[in-house]
């Protein structure tokens, strides 16, 4: 735990990550520079479980998730929007059919619903493992879940190196085990499966640590099997895991699987998960593994204690973008400050809230980030990098946002790409980029001269614009990109008015 931990703003938060398996659901609070659990709800789900042939969340799978959401909602009512943060992981980032289901479970839990990358995935449960740990130096951190396992290499509380595989316990089980029966054949088919998904990455990892663990309910699972059999003190190793492959196969059927310490729950998936946890003790050289007790929602509730306490990873992540693009500092600050005192004057009336003003101060500084592809068409390059880079700290929607309105600052407005949003969403981004493309403008000549203060009135899709009397007539480039624009955003549906 760390020791600099200070109070957020809100003494009480709570972290729900919908798994691929399972949902789970931690409140706890923060005093004295410690994190103190007050509840956690877990319950089996297992939405990769729920999809159909085409990648298709079933109505049954839609159902069991929404009636634990239901029971999740409940204990979080009455807490501040800022104060929680819901994540959904690999079934919810392969399932087609996700905009509806996302609608209504976040009606259901009070919350909005992030589903977010692998990598952001890997990153926010080394988070949640490092804390518990003491400074040992290099450290791989294994995580399997139902649809997804992810790797990490890290020390201290930074990660070094991460990857997210598409196999887990649900999905393994599902394709090697269909019918609950566990042959030799059938437990090294998925061996090798797993094994292949682990060879182009396993050299990254292999020998680049000192000490291994392991997070979820997996490796939690198998750690506690193997200590209640009495074929481990503490850690698992591999001849204990020789021990529990060898008592499957003796079983022959998941319904025959009898095992201390083996939860009913998790027995239709522990052939699945086990034959991913073998796999990675070889590919990894893996002699020791010590179980964590933390894992991807703890590492929620310290992401968002950073938040709250201003020491966003976000921050971190668009500055080093821009160092890594060369973006023009004096430039983009000109742009972010004027933006931000357009979105000052109109929040109120559009309804924005303080994340669209950090939504547009981030796109602000990111907006000639396409630059360091080709002048050319820059704006659809930045947004190429903004949607498919790893960004620390960004849910896949929040990453769609950014890169749509870096597309969206100049020329013809793509009215279109946010169809892809929900009503809600896409109307507050059109507005986002109304406002940045009006600050784009102008700065266009790059110079430091003090552009004077206007007074901005909006109406739904109007923006009205005053400028100090004959400022225009001084400045007519100025004037002619504002009829241009005029153009672009009555295509668009909006109106532009300048005076």
């Amino acid at each position: 735990m760390t020791d600099s931990l200070r109070a957020p703003a809100h003494e009480t938060v709570a972290a729900v990550d919908l798994g691929s398996n399972s949902f789970h659901l931690i409140v706890a609070r923060v005093a004295d520079g410690e994190l103190f659990v007050l509840d956690r709800l877990q319950e089996t789900v297992r939405l990769a479980g729920g999809l159909d042939e085409k990648n298709r969340l079933t109505q049954e799978a839609q159902r069991r998730a929404l009636d634990c959401l239901k029971r999740f909602g409940q204990r979080l009512r009455g807490m501040h929007a800022s104060a929680v943060r819901a994540v959904g992981t690999n079934a919810l980032r392969k399932a087609r059919n996700t905009d509806r289901f996302l609608a209504r479970a976040q009606r259901i839990l009070g919350h909005p619903i992030e589903i977010i990358s692998g990598r952001e995935e890997a990153r926010l449960i080394y988070q949640g493992v490092a804390q518990e740990l003491a400074d040992e130096g290099p450290r791989l951190v294994l995580d399997i879940g139902g649809g997804s396992t992810e790797m990490i290499l890290g020390e201290r509380l930074e990660p070094r190196l991460m990857e997210s595989l598409y196999m887990g316990c649900v999905s393994l089980s599902q394709e090697y085990f269909p019918s609950g029966r566990i042959s030799e054949k059938m437990l090294r088919r998925a061996e090798t499966a797993a094994s292949l998904e682990l060879a182009p990455v396993a050299a990254q990892f292999r020998g680049h640590w000192r000490a291994a663990y392991g997070s979820s309910g997996t490796i939690r699972a198998a750690g506690a099997i193997l200590r209640a059999a009495g074929w481990i003190e503490r850690d698992i190793t591999r001849a204990a895991l020789m021990k529990l492959r060898a008592a499957m196969l003796d079983a022959g059927r998941v319904t025959r699987l009898k095992l201390p310490g083996l939860s009913a729950e998790r027995a239709p998936v522990l052939a699945g998960g086990f034959a991913i946890l073998n796999a990675a003790f070889e590919a990894l050289s893996i002699e020791r593994m010590q179980v964590a007790t933390s894992a991807l929602r703890e590492g929620l509730l310290y992401d968002l204690i950073g938040r709250l306490r201003h020491e966003d990873v976000r921050s971190r992540t668009i500055a080093s973008l821009c160092a890594r693009y060369r973006i023009d500092p004096a430039q983009a600050a000109r742009v972010e400050a004027t933006a931000q005192a357009c979105f000052k004057q109109v929040t109120q009336d559009w309804g924005l809230t303080d994340e669209d003003g950090a939504l547009l101060s981030r796109a602000a500084r990111l907006h000639e980030i396409g630059l360091a592809i080709a002048h050319g068409g820059y704006h659809k390059h930045g947004a190429y990098l903004a949607r498919y880079s790893d960004l620390p700290g960004f849910s896949n929607n929040e990453q769609q946002m950014l890169a749509l309105l870096i597309r969206a600052h100049r020329r013809k407005f793509p009215a279109e790409e946010f169809e892809q949003l929900s009503k809600e969403q896409a109307e507050n981004a059109k507005r986002l980029a109304v406002l940045l493309r009006f600050s784009v403008l102008l700065h266009r000549a790059r110079s430091e001269a003090t552009f004077p203060s206007v007074e901005l009135a909006v109406g739904k899709r109007s923006l009205t614009v005053g400028f100090p009397k004959r400022w225009l007539a001084q400045y007519p480039l100025t004037s002619a990109d504002l009829r241009q624009e005029a153009e672009y955003l009555a295509a668009a549906g909006y109106r532009l008015v300048f005076e």
